[in-house]
């Protein structure tokens, strides 16, 4: 089915780690003329993908070129080191760098955290390609790996775990878009993820029905007086029934009084 301008979908790319499921509820209940498509892309995509057209906006990891893309901080991620779960470590509360210094630290060439001085420990022999490749070393015993917590939980096995690091660079979630491509949808989303209500003021309002909307216009207009009719009533002496009604009157008083 070819998309028309009525149904075409709000397209949304995400990169691993990033669960956009809430906000894509939301969206269904607010928008359900509008449907969403998501598209997962990798860590280093999110970016080409928005340039390219390829999506309406994304769900990405900072940085971003800004001299070109909008971005909306969303949330920070725990940093965690993932060690089997009979390593030396899997009982620490946490685990800082120093502690690291004398191991096998892996380095994929997908890393998302940005390290300044460099990782810490010893460097494996050869960098694995992605994470999931250094979840499987980790596993087979080769090192251990410093991710955000998503992405432990997302390549999860039972035979690993994961500690929290105290003084480990940390990810930050964004939402992103095309300066010059600011639609009404990519409005629309970031009133979903920034929580605002369906009546807010930037968000797209949803209009009254019609005979709602004239019969509140007519409540609040001021009402004009009209002029009264006189009662059909007669008043006492006054007009062609009052003068009847006085002139009874008369007569019987006069018949009442004696004669001289």
């Amino acid at each position: 089915m070819t998309d028309t301008p009525d149904t075409a979908p709000f397209r949304l790319a995400y990169v691993p780690g990033v669960t956009p499921a809430k906000w894509v509820r939301v969206w269904n209940e607010r928008l359900p003329e509008t449907p969403i498509r998501l598209q997962l892309v990798q860590a280093g995509e999110g970016e080409t993908v928005l340039h390219d057209g390829g999506a309406d906006a994304g769900l990405v990891r900072l940085p971003v070129d800004k001299t070109h893309l909008s971005a909306i901080p969303l949330y920070t991620e725990t940093t965690v080191v993932v060690v089997p779960k009979d390593h030396e470590l899997a009982d620490a509360a946490e685990v800082s760098v120093a502690e690291l210094a004398e191991l096998v630290v892996l380095h994929p060439l997908d890393d998302v955290l940005g390290w300044e001085d460099g990782t810490p420990g010893e460097a494996a022999f050869e960098r694995p390609a992605t994470t999931s490749d250094a979840v499987d070393l980790v596993s087979a015993g080769i090192g251990v790996l410093i991710v955000p917590q998503s992405l432990a939980r997302l390549h999860h096995r039972r035979d690993l775990t994961y500690r929290p690091m105290t003084d480990a660079p940390q990810s930050q979630i964004a939402l992103s878009w095309l300066q010059d491509r600011t639609t009404d949808l990519v409005e629309e989303f970031i009133g979903i993820v920034r929580g605002r209500t369906v009546n807010s003021s930037r968000g797209r309002s949803q209009p009254e029905p019609e005979k709602g909307a004239k019969a509140k216009a007519a409540k609040a207009a001021p009402t004009k007086k009209q002029p009264q009719k006189q009662a059909g009533r007669p008043r006492s002496g006054g007009g062609a029934g009052g003068g009847a009604g006085g002139g009874a009157r008369k007569q019987t008083a006069r018949r009442g009084k004696p004669r001289r």
